[in-house]
Parts: structure tokens; sequence; C-alpha cells
């Protein structure tokens, strides 16, 4: 393999490691708060590229309103999805919760079907992402390097938000222990909506770059990268933002890669992701990046 094709697998796999690492920060963030996975995050995903391909095709609106009002609808959808299927259930078993995440994410993606239609549909060609640049001998599209930029910005945003702020010290302290928090003065149920809405708003983001870059949307586009992206979460170590991360980094690299030199794997490609996570779960239950933490009974 040439250096340069080297180099173009490598900046591909960087691009998908970024989106998984970017849709994965949402699983983190809600389990980190709730000790529970959002098993709608995919259809949250999945929904932000119809928003997004409406407002585009339907509405005619230019591309970057369509998008920002697809981040909005988005973000509103996944705090509506709270308020429904997990707020009521606050003070429930865990299993009851689980059911409710599940049920949620199947409610979704047959809404989707009925609204949507099952026939596929393409997501808007944005030049300003699709054009090709060339950097010495490799070429690229921009969206290989927007993707990975974008992810840096709105990872320090997060990191920021949840070190620096008001609220994201409120998240910190419902992370640690929900009952304190509540006796401290928290406002627990606001913390956990807004948690829910900013994991939405990265899903979106995510969303609308994956439908840049994979432009076939059907209702249940948000199902292989919904698993994948949990995945990630976990071999980083599911509740922390920066093992979300690494393993989104890692999951992406090593997909591309396994194409790149074993291309006869490459109908093999999806299973690399829960080969990953069961030796992750056989050696390192936690993940990379993550820490033991005490059942509460």
């Amino acid at each position: 393999m040439t250096f340069s094709l080297f180099m173009q697998y490598l900046t591909n796999a960087i691009s998908l490691g970024s989106l998984y690492a970017l849709i994965a920060i949402g699983y983190t963030m809600v389990y980190g708060i709730l000790r529970l996975i959002n098993f709608a995050h995919g259809e949250i995903f999945m929904m932000s590229l119809y928003f997004a391909f409406y407002g585009v095709t339907l509405f005619t609106l230019p591309w970057y309103i369509a998008f920002i009002l697809s981040i909005i609808l988005t973000s509103i959808l996944g705090m509506m999805i709270e308020r429904a299927a997990y707020k009521p259930l606050r003070e429930s078993p865990r299993i009851t919760i689980m059911v409710s995440a599940i049920g949620a994410s199947f409610f979704v993606q047959n809404l989707a079907i009925v609204l949507f239609g099952g026939r596929p549909s393409t997501f808007p060609n944005i030049g300003a992402f699709t054009d090709v640049i060339k950097i010495g001998s490799v070429s690229l599209q921009k969206l290989t390097l927007i993707i990975p930029i974008t992810t840096l910005i709105l990872l320090s945003g997060l990191v920021t938000l949840i070190n620096k702020t008001k609220t994201g010290m409120a998240m910190r302290a419902v992370s640690k222990d929900y009952e304190t928090a509540k006796l401290m003065g928290v406002n627990v149920n606001k913390t956990i909506t807004i948690t829910f809405g900013i994991g939405s708003i990265l899903a979106a983001i995510g969303g609308i770059m994956w439908g840049a870059k994979f432009p076939a949307i059907i209702p249940t586009t948000g199902v292989m990268p919904g698993l994948k992206c949990f995945i990630a979460a976990v071999v980083g170590g599911i509740g922390n933002v920066t093992g979300a991360v690494i393993g989104g980094f890692i999951l992406g690299v090593g997909e591309v890669m396994l194409v790149a030199y074993l291309p006869s794997l490459t109908g093999y490609r999806d299973a690399f992701a829960f080969i990953l996570l069961i030796i992750i779960l056989l050696f390192k239950p936690t993940g990379i990046m993550g820490e033991k933490i005490a059942e509460k009974v």
C-alpha cells in the first residue's frame, strides 16, 4: 500500500471515528447521569436526517437554515421522549425504565415509517460538504475534514460546560448521587432534561454529517449507527465523555483499516464492532476509561 493510499484510508477512518464519537457522547451523557441506556438515541439521530431532508427538499429552505432547524427540532424531540418515557418512571426499578427505553425506540422508528414511508430518500447534496479538495497526493471531500474538526470543537465546548458552568456542576452532582443532589437543592428533573437535550443536539449534528457522508435515508437508518455508537461508548467506558470519544475513534479506525488491509473481510465490517465489544467485556468490562460503580439496592 502506497503512502498516499494509506493517508486516504487514515483520513476516512478518523472522519468515521469522529462521527461515532459524536453520537456516542449522547449515550454516555445519559448513562452518566441516569445509569440507563437511551435506546431511542439511534432513532433521534435518524429523525434529525428527516428534519434536515424535508427542510431542504419540501420547504426549500437554505441548507444551513434547514440544518439549524433540524438540530433544534431534534433537541426538542429528545426532551419530549425523556418527559414521556423516562420521567414518569424516575423512581421505578431499573428494568422498568429499560423496557420503556426500548419501547420508545420502537415507537419513534415505526412513527417514522408511518410519516415518511419505507422507501429510501436521498439526503441533499451540499457542495460545501461534498466538494473534493487535494492535499498533496490525497483527494478528500471537505466533509472528511469538517467532521473531526466539528467533533473536537463540540467536545471542547461540552467539557467546558460540564466543568465550568452551574449546569455542568448540577450534571456532575446528579451523576455522583441522585438523592443527595436533590437534597442539596439541585433541580434534578431540569438537569436530566437538559442532558437529553444536549445529547440530542450532538446526535442531530452527527446525523446531518452522516447524511452528507452516506446519503441514503430510511426509518431504520439509525439502528446500526446507534448500536455501533453504543458499543463505542462501552469500549471507551460508558459514562465517561472522553472514553466515548476514544471508543468512537477506535471503532472507526478499526473498521476502515480492516477493509483496507483485509478486503476479503469487507462483508464482516459491521461484525468488527461486536467482536471488539466481546473482547472488551471479557478483559475490561468497565471499558478503557470506565470506573467500577457500586449498584444501589
